[in-house]
């Protein structure tokens, strides 16, 4: 008998264990989808605002490129260089390429910066399935009994790991970048523990 149940229960913790990866798989993807969905929707309105100031820009030099050369040369001023001479950089570079030099330095588009959905919709999706896929790996290798603890204090770490990263990549402090990061995290999993609890949710 005690044989017998001992097979259920392990049985059981399989059983629950395998539902537990199964839902954080189908979580990580969900995730994906929707940071990539988010992404490609916000920069493409993005795009779609940088082609609009482009069109209005190449409008603009078609009928009055005097006036666009003047407005070239006064922001050369404004950055200190002599009015002489940005009317002189303001002519050249508008000889070379009107267009790029206003997007650049007129309406702030560049060929480097400028705004590519699919391209920021693909990274988003692929780091978010990289830092999610940390603490679902956790969970697969944890004990059943262990699990929720040892995925929280795990989640932790690998995000005061990331925000170390991130601040050392940026240049900032990586001991402020890994606790503005762990402390974030660690709220919004408490707040989702509360949430769990007021609706009677409890693993």
């Amino acid at each position: 008998m005690i044989r017998l149940l001992n097979t259920r229960f392990d049985n059981n913790s399989s059983t629950t264990h395998e539902s537990i990866i199964l839902a954080g798989v189908a979580g990580v993807v969900a995730g994906a989808m929707s940071m990539a969905a988010g992404e490609y929707v916000s920069v493409s309105s993005q795009s779609d605002t940088e082609k609009t100031d482009l069109a209005i820009e190449k409008r603009s030099l078609e009928e009055d490129i005097e006036f666009e050369k003047n407005e070239l040369a006064q922001i050369y001023e404004g950055r200190g260089v002599e009015p002489l001479l940005a009317r002189q950089v303001a002519e050249q570079l508008m000889e070379h390429d009107a267009l790029g030099a206003h997007a650049r330095d007129d309406i702030g588009i560049s060929e480097s910066v400028n705004a590519r959905p699919t391209q920021a919709a693909l990274s988003s999706a692929s780091t978010f399935t990289i830092g999610a896929s940390l603490p679902l790996l956790v969970a697969w290798m944890a004990p059943l009994n262990l699990l929720i603890i040892l995925v929280a204090l795990f989640s932790l770490i690998f995000l005061a790991l990331l925000g170390t990263i991130a601040a050392r990549a940026g240049g900032a402090s990586m001991a402020i970048g890994a606790i503005r990061v762990a402390f974030w995290g660690s709220l919004a999993m408490a707040l989702t523990a509360a949430v769990g609890l007021l609706f009677g949710v409890v693993a």
